[in-house]
């Protein structure tokens, strides 16, 4: 323990230190650093400051400070629930500092990125009562529950699985020499990826965020030609239903290289669903497609049915953070991680600032920066904020 942190333990430190320390603002390591900040989001003054510097800290020294030998309050802040970034997950999980009865609470009901991060660990597959814990959770795929009951020496599986005789392959689609390139090289550098995900069924995610069917209201028809009006829209919207219905299904029977093919070269509506798909490395073809659109980009970062990671690559991308829409979306979407939001929340002009203050559907830190952003930008020059 440093000096300096003995120093704020004992509150024999001034205020503006403390504020200094709450923004991650010490002269002392990353590590050091990371270990007050975990203290001080306890703090009833700074807590709320040494949280949002948390969420905003950089990757690589996090995961750094819960790779090794670690105090065990940063273990336990990081490993908390509302806590988890997706890259410390890997050596949290790995970290024997971590009882192996917090993997099983966690494997029981892990979401689907939190679920391949368990799967792909060394320290899982050598734990039979985390692997045990893992064929609980409802979000399991059936080809994993195969392979783990393979790491349990099990014969015999939980539930049925029946595979078609052959992948289906992807429909044809339109020639794009373009694109077809850019999918040719995409595909020679992710092809670990591939491969890895390949025997992966698709799965829609996000289901569990869809609203039911909005049925409009319309004004009774006084005339013949009025109800010919709504009898043309009632057939339009099922025409575009049936074939929504018939395109899902495709895609459901295509293997991940093909659903990787067609989120290259496919249509728009192709696009929308395989956003969706299961299979990260799908997702991610899509976002790398030639033939995305800004407007695509804008639906997808607003959207409430994607993964956490789709929107941590949308924010990583900075061709897609040109789009200010598209940073005004991700800012007031729920699902965005806290994070990525923190960052983002800063380049909002004044409007779209007061408007996220009370935005009860994002995170009441998020709603803290809008308000004192806000705040601050709406004093004339030279005044601060008391």
């Amino acid at each position: 323990m440093s000096q300096m942190f003995d120093l704020i333990k004992q509150n024999a430190v001034p205020a503006a230190v403390m504020r200094s320390a709450a923004k991650g603002a010490l002269s002392v390591t990353a590590a050091e650093m990371i270990e007050i900040l975990v203290y001080l989001t306890r703090n009833p003054l700074f807590g709320e400051e040494a949280k949002m510097t948390l969420a905003a800290w950089d990757e690589a020294s996090a995961v750094a400070a819960v790779s090794g030998p670690a105090p065990q309050e940063v273990l336990d802040y990081f490993w908390d629930e509302q806590n988890r970034r997706p890259r410390l997950m890997p050596a949290l999980i790995e970290n024997p500092q971590v009882p192996e009865q917090e993997l099983e609470r966690a494997a029981t009901g892990a979401a689907r990125e939190l679920l391949g991060i368990m799967l792909a660990s060394a320290r899982v597959h050598a734990a039979p009562a985390v692997l045990r814990a893992l064929l609980t959770n409802p979000r399991l795929l059936p080809l994993e529950v195969e392979r783990i009951n393979a790491l349990l020496g099990a014969g015999t599986h939980v539930g049925e699985h029946v595979e078609d005789p052959a992948p289906v392959e992807a429909p044809v689609v339109e020639q794009d020499p373009e694109s077809e390139a850019a999918l040719h090289s995409w595909k020679q550098e992710h092809e670990a990826e591939i491969a890895a995900e390949e025997g992966k069924p698709f799965e829609l995610v996000g289901a569990e965020e869809e609203q039911g069917p909005v049925t409009e209201a319309l004004p009774e028809p006084a005339t013949v030609a009025a109800e010919e009006v709504v009898r043309r829209k009632a057939v339009e919207r099922t025409s575009v239903a049936d074939r929504k219905n018939s395109t899902l299904y495709r895609i459901s029977k295509l293997n991940v290289a093909a659903r990787v093919k067609l989120a290259f070269l496919g249509n728009k509506e192709e696009r929308s669903i395989l956003i969706r798909d299961g299979a990260a490395i799908v997702q991610r073809a899509v976002l790398s497609s030639p033939k995305l659109s800004d407007p695509e980009v804008e639906t997808f970062a607003a959207a409430k049915n994607v993964q956490e990671s789709v929107l941590r690559e949308i924010a990583r991308n900075r061709r897609f953070l040109k789009s200010y829409p598209v940073v005004r979306h991700l800012a007031n979407n729920p699902r965005c991680p806290l994070d990525v939001s923190i960052t983002l929340v800063k380049n909002l002009l004044l409007p779209d600032l007061k408007s996220l203050q009370t935005n009860k559907n994002v995170a009441d830190t998020i709603r803290k920066v809008a308000t004192k952003l806000y705040k601050e930008r709406s004093l004339p020059p030279g005044h601060k904020v008391e």
